[in-house]
C-alpha cells in the first residue's frame, strides 16, 4: 500500500517545552484525526496513497507547539491550532502548496544508497 504522506504531530509531549497549554495540542491531535477520516485520506483505494498520522512526544523543535512534521517534504508547521490543521492539511497534503507563513523549519531526507 503506497503512503503519500506521514504527518508527525508533536502535540501533547510530556515535557511541555513547546507546547505550554497541553488542551490546545489535544485538541490539534483530534483534528487531525477528524480530518484525515473525513477526508479519506487513510483509504487504501486512495490513488496517491494513504496518509499516515503519529502523534509524538517530541519533534526536537522546542518553540512554537503544537508542531507538525510532514514527510516526505521535510516541512515543519509551528503553533498548529486546530483551524491550522485544517488549511494545512487541505492546501499542503492534498494541494501540494506549502503554508510558508507557518513553517518554522524544514529538513532533507538523507537517503543512503544501498549495496
Amino acid at each position: 500500500m503506497p503512503v503519500s504522506h506521514h504527518l508527525l504531530l508533536c502535540a501533547t509531549p510530556s515535557k511541555a517545552l513547546c507546547c505550554p497549554d497541553p488542551a490546545i495540542g489535544a485538541a490539534s491531535w483530534a483534528a487531525l484525526k477528524r480530518l484525515v477520516r473525513e477526508l479519506g485520506l487513510e483509504d487504501p483505494a486512495r490513488p496517491r496513497g494513504i496518509v499516515l498520522r503519529t502523534k509524538a512526544d517530541c519533534l526536537r523543535v522546542c518553540a512554537e507547539g503544537p508542531v507538525l512534521l510532514i514527510w516526505p517534504e521535510g516541512v515543519v508547521y509551528g503553533g498548529v491550532t486546530p483551524e491550522r490543521i485544517e488549511r494545512i492539511v487541505r492546501e499542503h497534503v492534498i494541494g501540494g502548496r506549502i503554508v510558508g507563513e507557518w513553517v518554522v523549519q524544514r529538513y532533507q531526507l538523507q537517503v543512503q544508497p544501498t549495496a
